[in-house]
Formats: C-alpha cells, structure tokens, sequence
C-alpha cells in the first residue's frame, strides 16, 4: 500500500548555546540536559531525523528515501540530486556565533556539499531580543576583512529586533546571527555548512575555542546591504523551498483540506495546537514540535483541530 504520510522525530543537537525549551514546551523526547537544535525533517548524513510510523518505523528519513526513491520528491524536485530542504526548531539560550553560508557553486567547490539558503521564523522572543541580518552599508572585501581583525564587524551589522510571527529569508552569502532569547522554526537548504567569523571567544566542551572561518567568510559574504522584502502570497519563496503559515483557532476555523499533487512533496510543521492529519485511510494526531512528511502525489489531506503550522513544498 502507498504511504500517504510519515511522522517523524528529530535528530538531536546539544550545541552549548542551547537551552531546555525545546524538552519542555516542544515536547522533544531528549534525554540530554541541553537541546540546541531538533532536525525535524533531515536526511542529512550529519543527522537524519526517523520516522516513527507505518513499514519504515524506526528507520531514518535517508533510509526511506533509498528505498523508494526521490520519485516521493515530486517533479519539481528532478533538478535537485537529493532530498533539497532541512528543517529545524531552535532554542538560542545564548547568542550563536556570527556567520555567513556559501553559494552552491562556492560549497560544492570547497566543502563538498550544498551552500545554504534559509529562512527563519520567530516562535517566541524575549523583550529584547534581536538577530543581526545582513550589513547596514556597503564595504569592500578588504575592509569587511580589517573590521574582522579588528574587532569591529558589528558596527557595520544590520541589528534587528524581533517579536512571535516575524519571518526572515537569509540567503546564501547573507552575514547573520540570532540573538540569544529566541526560538525558531528554521527552513534552509539541505546543507551543515556555516563559516563562523566571531563566536564571543567561548570555550567549547573540548576545552578549546570553537574553529572561525574568516577567510573563506570574506570569500563568500555579500558586501552590499539587506532590505527586508515582502512576499504577500508566502511566507518565502526561493530556488529551494516556499513556505506557507496556516492557522486552525479550533472554532470559526477548526479543518483545512489540501491535495498534494505529483509536482512535489508536502511538509508540515506544527508550531502549537493539537488535532488530526489524515490522507487517504491513514489518520494521525498531531500536537505542537510534530513534523510530517507526505509524498508527491498522494492526493487529498486534512488538518482538524487547532494549529499553527508551515507548509513546506518545493
């Protein structure tokens, strides 16, 4: 029988900037004292998220693509080589280091992979929260290098405060970091490529400060200034993924129903509320922090119940 839907759990990453809110309020089985990162949807070699229903139950997300090929994909997907997109819940309990991600052509020369595209939307934020985005004037590359030494770089950084519901794209090439007390979902690019230029001197769990990337991040960065630019129809829409949010209030809105065509595959991922998913026969629950992943060309599906969600295809 056709799999109309998979559930899955996250792979799990204890960075030290972490915090506990993802455990606690997201409920992500982890037994670690700190959680940084869920990879909800992955099938990244560097952390695979698994399915946890139907025939591949207990099997990575990788595994089920091996298996029944990137036909689930969809045919907007054939010009990628791989599964294309990655997505994750993150927890800033402190601020993550500033960095900057390369081009495709730049990664695939250098790293051996993708570079990366993401975009980020805001779960939840302290009163002062802020994330930095891009630079505020335009620089040369020997300049952006000198600040670099210097110690100056944040001068010339874009610092913007953020609030719940903001969204931010970060393309390839964008300088940027989140600010500690805040929580995102984040969809990029299938890629674990990130040049870090400062990371506030801290000392990782070797003992060591972690590894900085300058010159491969002076390589790569944009010199030129970012402006937020809306999108009405979505959230974000790029060369890799387009993101939708839906909102279910469990009253005047409580069912949405959508068909997942052969041109690509549907992700969900529930930010808060609790109901039902179903396509075809299948029927699952879902409650806030759950990711589902439903093949191209599985027709029909439906959310009852309350919920905030983005809707991934590509």
């Amino acid at each position: 029988m056709k799999i109309k839907i998979l559930k899955l759990a996250p792979a799990c990453k204890n960075y030290l900037w972490g915090g506990r809110r993802l455990i606690e309020d997201y409920g992500i089985n982890y037994d670690g004292k700190i959680l940084a990162e869920a990879w909800t949807l992955s099938a990244h070699k560097d952390g695979a998220s698994i399915i946890v229903n139907g025939k591949y139950a207990g099997k990575t997300f990788r595994d089920y693509l091996d298996a029944e090929g990137l036909k689930v994909l969809g045919e907007h997907c054939r010009r990628f080589k791989d599964f294309p997109i990655l997505t994750k819940l993150i927890d800033a309990q402190d601020n993550l280091s500033i960095q900057v991600h390369p081009s495709d052509d730049y990664a695939l020369k250098y790293e051996g992979q993708l570079g990366k595209h993401e975009m980020w939307f805001i779960l939840d934020a302290a009163p002062d929260a802020f994330i930095y985005h891009g630079l505020n004037c335009a620089v040369t590359k020997d300049e952006l290098a000198e600040r670099i030494k210097a110690g100056t770089l944040i001068e010339i950084l874009r610092k913007v405060p953020v609030q719940r519901g903001d969204c931010y794209f970060i393309p390839a090439g964008t300088i940027h970091s989140v600010g500690k007390g805040i929580l995102l979902a984040e969809i990029q690019e299938n890629s674990n490529v990130s040049y870090r230029i400062y990371d506030y001197d801290r000392i990782g769990a070797d003992g060591k400060t972690r590894e900085l990337h300058v010159d491969k991040a002076v390589d790569v960065a944009s010199l030129t200034p970012v402006y937020d630019k809306k999108n009405c129809r979505h959230l974000v829409t790029c060369e890799y993924f387009t993101v939708d949010k839906i909102y279910l209030d469990g009253k005047f809105i409580s069912r949405l129903e959508g068909t997942v065509t052969a041109e690509s595959f549907l992700s969900i991922l529930i930010l808060d509320g609790q109901g039902k998913i179903s396509s075809g026969d299948e029927v699952l629950s879902y409650k806030r922090g759950d990711t589902f992943f439903i093949p191209a060309d599985s027709g029909k599906w439906t959310l009852e119940g309350t919920a905030d969600a983005l809707l991934t295809q590509c």
